[in-house]
């Protein structure tokens, strides 16, 4: 299994942006499929983005046009450009990673970020 680990969080005002990272460790990270979630306090923790080996992405329809996944195969790292932060994106954010989409929940998991949304 892959290690991951994920930095960025932090506390940013409303309307703000932060940028999420989740390093990978191994040499296949390439032919993983990455995703991010996030668990608000009180919720279920729900995916928030997806990228596939060949860099397709998808996202929840909450974040749409305000959150943005990418990699790089060559850092073995994803990133997740959050912006236009609003108070109910406070939440842990996990990076995760498995061979496919379908597997991505049971896959490997970093110990998550806190990123909290207040003014």
């Amino acid at each position: 299994q892959v290690q991951l680990v994920e930095s960025g969080g932090g506390l940013v005002q409303p309307g703000g942006s932060l940028r999420l990272s989740c390093a990978a460790s191994g040499s296949i990270f390439r032919f993983y499929v990455m995703g991010w979630y996030r668990q608000a306090p009180g919720k279920q923790r729900e995916l928030v983005a997806t990228i596939t080996s060949g860099g397709r992405t998808n996202y929840a329809d909450s974040v749409k046009g305000q959150f943005t996944i990418s990699r790089d195969n060559a850092k073995n790292t994803m990133y997740l450009q959050m912006n236009s932060l609003k108070p109910e994106d406070t939440a842990v954010y996990y990076c995760a990673a498995s061979s496919t989409i379908a597997t991505l929940r049971s896959g490997s998991w970093g110990q998550g970020t806190q990123v909290t949304v207040s003014s």
